[in-house]
Parts: C-alpha cells; structure tokens; sequence
C-alpha cells in the first residue's frame, strides 16, 4: 500500500527528471540552427552540443555536497532554480560564450538532479514499491524527452529563430517545479544519518509506512550505528564498497555505450543520413519519443513484479538485435522506406524497457545510507561523462567511419553488457535498502 503522500512527493520530485529529458533533448530540433546562426566549425558544433553535458558531468559529480550538507530538499530547490535561469538564458543569449556557459549551467542541474532525486525517491519509498516509485523519474526523463521532441516540431513550423522559443519554453515546468518542491518534506533517513532529528523524522517515516513505521525507524537507526562504527565508512572506495562501486560503474557505462545519447541528441540528423527530408526526420525523432514514453510506462508495471535482472536480460537481447540491423542497414546502403526508423524505434523500445528504467532505480537501491549520495554521483558521474564524449565524438567518427561501424561498435558493447547482466548482476526487488545493504555488502 502506497500512502497518497508518498506518491504526491514522488512526482513532484521526478519533475527533475522531466526538466532533464527536457534540456537533454530540445537541443536535438535547434542543433542545426544554432550551428548557422554562430558560423561554427564541426569541433566548435560538437562542443556546443557536448557543453550541456560536461556540464552534466560536473553536476553529477558535485551534486552530492549540497544532498548531504544541506539536505535532499534544498539542494532540489537549487536545481529547480538552476533549470529557470538557464532555459531563460539560453533563449535570450545573441553571445556564443554566454550562451555555451548558460548551456553548462544547465547541465549542472541535469547532473545533479540525476544524483538527488533518485536517491530522495528510494529513500520515501516503501520496499515493495521503490521500483515503480524511483523509475518514475525515469518516466519524466522520456516523458520531458517526448515533449521537448513535439514542442521542438510544433515550434519548427510556425516561428522564425525558432530555436530561442524551443529552449525558452522550458521556463514553464521549471517555475512550476520550483514551486510544487514547497509540498515536499525532508528525507527522513538524512535526518536521522545527518542531523539526528529524530522526531521529524519518525512523522514521515509514519506517512510512508503507517504499520510499520517504528520498526522501520529502529532497523534504520541500528544501520546507522554500525556502520558509524566502520572507520572507512564514509569511503566509496574502501574495500567494503567495492562490489556495489564496480556494479555503478559498468551498469552506467553500459547505459551510454549503447549509443543512447548519441541517438537522443543527433536523431534528425541520424535520420538525414538516411535520405529523410528535414520535417520527416523531426517527425521520426518525435516518434522515438512517443516509444520511449510508451515502453517507459510498460516497465513500470513490471520492474516491481519480474525484477530489475530481468528486464535487463531481455532489453540486452533487444538492443543486440536492433543496433545489429541498424548497422547492417549503413553497410548495405538498404535505406528504402522507413526501416532504420523502425529499428532504432525497436532500439529505444527495447533501452526504455531495461537500462532506462532501471539505472537509477539500481544505483540508487546498492548503496548504504552513509555513503548513498556517494554512490549516486559515482554511477551518475560515469554516465555523464561517457555521455559527454560519446555526444561530443559521435559527429565526428559517423562521419569518418560511417554509420555502419559506429553502431557496429554499440552492438558489441550490448553482447558485453549481456554477459555483466548475466553473470554479475544482483537481484534487488522487494527488498528494504538495509536489507539490501546486508545482502549486497554484509558486515
């Protein structure tokens, strides 16, 4: 039974996953225009596209100071804020360098919004619910992808320097994010871990889980004094940790090899190289969204039911299969009728059903409270930082190697991210995040 509460607060903290895939992606339908109206250079365009994301990678790497310092709250509200400024910004920017350090700015706020509100999520979540709850941010990530992709063809057709309208759009869900983070309480187990606010504590502990709650708080509490005991335990990357540190690393680098973001940022110019005229292949990027979403939702009903594993286990086989066809469809030039768009639709139906869904609920689930945000950002970081140079490369070696080898390359990362699946792995449905601690790590 999941309280009304706990589902208010949850949506109202994966809004920061709508405001990611929005920014992540309205940069797709303005690339080409942006890359006439400055004159750049192919480099000067790759690291116009890629600022976002070092600046993600920075976010990412920074977001767990204001998490644990100030509290999983405040540091949303500095998110929020961050999204504001620079979707406002960038719309108004007639400057490269302002607008590429608005862009970085931006990017701040994706990264750090993908260490906080995973773990905030996790940690109101009830045990038997945390999947579907924590991949809702998910959900908002594809559902921001799908709209930023709509409100980037609607605004194509009917404005001149459409490109500011496409990025300044993004004003509305960042003021009413901004807003809406007012319902939200704190994280009880950073009051308990971090300010020892024990009574506070204890009352949102009460609405998460009505039954059970004092128990829950003892469990909680008794974590916490073991693992204060450990003098590493504060550490990453002390021996203790090493097994969920190694997991976070290869599932996030998994996550981008796959050629995700490539695909996200550069879809109607992917579409282009096809022989796809320019309003086409907005419209076939759009479509990719509405198959994100659509598979999104799908696996919200199951990653509480069949499990994280195997999710991932089919969407491996998914993505060997489509990325396969995709590549053989570069090598022999067979770009007749739709087919490469239904294969990367297959792509990104098969990624949202399993790496989508799944990284940030996974990351966020293996980590003890003490070193959670650490984790966090040590899974995040990797992400983004593969997201930056892959998003930053791919122009680049799709133009030297030619689309057959690069998505080549990201078929073998997936037969690669098959075996880790298979072999590695650990099953973390239905389990309470100290329970999990125990299995995962022990004592």
């Amino acid at each position: 039974m999941i309280t009304r509460k706990v589902i208010l607060w949850s949506v109202v903290v994966a809004m920061g996953g709508f405001l990611f895939g929005f920014d992540t992606a309205v940069i797709s339908g303005a690339e080409q225009a942006i890359q006439k109206y400055w004159m750049l250079s192919d480099l000067q365009h790759g690291f116009t596209i890629s600022i976002a994301l070092i600046g993600t990678v920075t976010g990412a790497f920074l977001g767990r100071i204001p998490a644990d310092m100030l509290g999983r709250k405040k540091a949303l509200l500095i998110i929020a804020f961050i999204f504001l400024f620079s979707s406002l910004g960038t719309a108004l920017a007639t400057n490269w360098y302002i607008f590429i350090a608005l862009r970085f700015i931006g990017g701040l706020g994706v990264g750090a919004s993908s260490v906080i509100a995973p773990i905030y999520i996790s940690e109101i979540s009830p045990a038997a619910a945390r999947g579907r709850l924590v991949v809702l941010f998910q959900f908002n990530i594809v559902f921001g992808i799908l709209i930023s992709y709509f409100s980037n063809y609607l605004i194509g057709q009917n404005f001149q320097d459409s490109w500011r309208y496409m990025l300044g759009v993004q004003v509305v869900p960042s003021l009413l994010f901004l807003i809406l983070l007012k319902l939200v309480p704190e994280s009880p187990r950073w009051l308990l871990l971090r300010q020892n606010r024990y009574e506070e504590a204890r009352q949102i502990l009460q609405v998460i889980n009505p039954q059970g709650f004092e128990q829950e708080l003892e469990v909680i509490i008794a974590t916490n004094k073991e693992d204060a005991k450990d003098p590493d335990g504060g550490d990453i990357f002390a021996k203790r940790y090493r097994f969920p540190a190694m997991l976070a690393i290869l599932f996030a680098f998994f996550n981008q090899v796959s050629g995700i973001n490539a695909i996200i940022y550069y879809a109607p110019r992917i579409f282009e190289m096809t022989g796809l005229g320019k309003s086409a292949s907005l419209l076939s990027t759009a479509g990719i969204g509405l198959v994100n979403f659509t598979f999104t939702m799908i696996a919200i009903r199951f990653i509480d039911s069949i499990g994280r594993k195997k999710l991932m286990l089919i969407g491996s086989f998914g993505l060997i299969l489509t990325l396969g066809l995709v590549s053989y469809s570069f090598y022999s030039k067979s770009f007749s009728g739709f087919y490469v768009t239904f294969y990367l639709m297959g792509f990104i139906a098969f990624f949202a059903f399993s790496q989508g869904a799944v990284i940030w609920v996974f990351i966020s689930e293996i980590f003890p409270n003490q070193v959670r945000a650490k984790g966090q950002t040590l899974g995040s970081f990797t992400h983004w930082l593969l997201a930056a140079l892959i998003a930053f490369s791919f122009p680049y070696f799709a133009e030297r190697l030619g689309g057959g080898n690069t998505f080549l390359f990201f078929t073998v990362m997936m037969v690669l991210q098959l075996l880790f699946v298979w072999k590695l792995m650990p099953e973390t449905k239905g389990k309470s995040l100290e329970q999990l601690e125990q299995s995962i790590i022990g004592h």
